[in-house]
């Protein structure tokens, strides 16, 4: 009993230099941001309490209400295409073939790109003048299709949603990657001689055994969704007409650009509150019955 108190003290000594940093770097903020959400103040003059005005004014902003709806695109756009998707390349790169390397590689490669890079080249590809896609389809003859993609308030959202996409979803193949080297090929053997084979294999064996995986990236995405900033600040900003912002955008915008920090962390605070909300909703309805 003496050797497991020391043991534990040695434990709790280890790792109280890393809770520390946790505290101060995640949870530290958190709270000053709460802090700061019931107040009036720019940054430089003296703070005022204004307790729920900022909340009160927010929820009446149908902008913030526009960049909750966005946000809700990314989200989905995450799951009906970078998860699919990444499970799609997962599954067509966990076979012996000439190359699988090089091609697991390129489709990892956009993870590491910066989000600059990657506004840049989707930028160039939504280039309303010189553009890839307005170039290919008049190539094919389609020259009514052709738009400004990003100044379209109805359209800016989808092919921001492409871009997210493509960023994104090597990240998902790579995790499926991981998840379906690690099925025993006792397994695939067995169902082969009982003749599930092809897509029938895959809906009955590979993906109920990927259930815990397919719920780490659904979450993964989800809170990830809400998190999204650099790709839409750098590629619309926001516009045209706020059609493209989010609520990272609609709390940066408020606290940094119009010099309103008491009304940026109240935003902020409501990102962390629909984030948890969303990522509870999910757990919940994943959950294990067994349980």
């Amino acid at each position: 009993m003496h050797t497991l108190k020391g043991t534990r003290f040695a434990i709790f000594i280890g790792l109280l230099p890393a809770l520390i940093i946790y505290l101060g770097v995640a949870i530290l903020p958190i709270g000053l941001s709460v802090y700061y959400s019931f107040s009036r103040w720019d940054g430089i003059t003296d703070m005022t309490f204004t307790g729920l005005h900022n909340y009160q004014q927010i929820l009446k902003d149908h902008i913030f209400w526009l960049s909750v709806k966005n946000n809700v695109i990314i989200m989905l756009t995450g799951l009906v295409g970078q998860i699919p998707l990444g499970l799609l390349l997962a599954l067509l790169l966990n076979r012996k073939m000439k190359g699988v390397n090089f091609f697991r590689t390129v489709g990892f490669l956009p993870v590491v790109i910066s989000s600059v890079m990657v506004s840049i080249i989707w930028g160039m590809v939504y280039n309303t003048e010189y553009g890839m896609l307005n170039g290919f389809l008049g190539l094919i003859g389609l020259d009514s299709w052709k738009h400004n993609w990003l100044g379209t308030p109805g359209l800016s959202m989808f092919a921001l949603g492409a871009a997210y996409i493509w960023q994104n979803c090597g990240l998902y193949m790579v995790i499926f990657l991981a998840a379906l080297q690690n099925i025993p090929a006792e397994v695939n053997e067995a169902a082969e001689l009982d003749g599930a084979t092809g897509l029938r294999r895959v809906m009955r064996i590979t993906i109920p055994m990927l259930k815990t995986t397919l719920m780490v990236a659904v979450v993964y995405s989800i809170s990830n969704s809400f998190r999204v900033f650099d790709l839409i600040q750098i590629m619309t900003g926001g516009g045209p007409a706020h059609a493209s912002e989010v609520m990272t955008i609609y709390m940066y915008n408020n606290a940094f650009v119009n010099m309103r920090f008491g009304y940026g962390s109240a935003a902020a605070v409501l990102i962390l509150i629909f984030s948890l909300i969303v990522v509870g909703i999910v757990n919940w309805i994943g959950r294990d019955k067994k349980d």
